[in-house]
């Protein structure tokens, strides 16, 4: 399976942790994911997670293609826990230390009341392992979060998993990866 991921755009409460928050898009961030799909695909499926940010425009984009939308919920964003909403610098203000150490080693230390990441990862890997079965030889786009595509990236790139965090996904990012019938993921361009 080829993999196409496309990262939602920007949101209206702006920056900091989104995590389970079901925010819209902007104007720009429906011109990010718009300008990133403007010259990709074809693809056989769209795949989207449900939160609005990325499946309204996964509805929009699969309307004009012709194609349904498939609402995948094991490609929801990390849920930050008590960090939900704020930015960096406003947990730095009362939680540098724990800021440091999730950011250090997210797979070691889990925001107040998140979801571990052990936990996210296990989570999108068994989607993308149906998926993988359900779409063997296609081209799927998946649209989807900035957590989902650094984790799935990382592992693509054999990163340890101390770098998860350090793997750079902009809004309306689009990359590409194949999913082999071994289940390994390699990065394509």
């Amino acid at each position: 399976m080829i993999l196409d991921m496309l990262r939602h755009g920007e949101t209206e409460r702006g920056g900091g942790l989104r995590g389970s928050l079901d925010d819209l898009l902007t104007e720009q961030g429906w011109a990010q994911m718009r300008e990133a799909v403007a010259q990709a695909g074809p693809w056989d499926a769209l795949v989207s997670s449900p939160l609005r940010r990325c499946a309204q425009f996964a509805d929009e984009l699969g309307a004009r293609l012709g194609l349904p939308v498939q609402l995948e919920a094991g490609v929801r964003e990390l849920h930050f826990g008590d960090w939900e909403g704020r930015s960096a610098v406003q947990i730095m203000q009362d939680q540098a230390d724990a800021l440091g150490r999730f950011w250090a080693d997210p797979y070691a230390f889990t925001p107040p009341r998140g979801e571990p990441v052990s936990a996210f990862a296990e989570r999108v890997l068994a989607a993308l392992d149906g998926l993988g079965r359900q779409h063997a030889g296609k081209r799927v786009l998946l649209v989807t979060h900035g957590g989902v595509m650094r984790l799935l990236l990382a592992q693509a790139r054999g990163l340890p998993r101390e770098q998860l965090l350090q793997v750079e996904v902009g809004h309306g990012a689009l990359v590409r990866l194949a999913l082999g019938s071994d289940g390994r993921l390699q990065e394509r361009c």
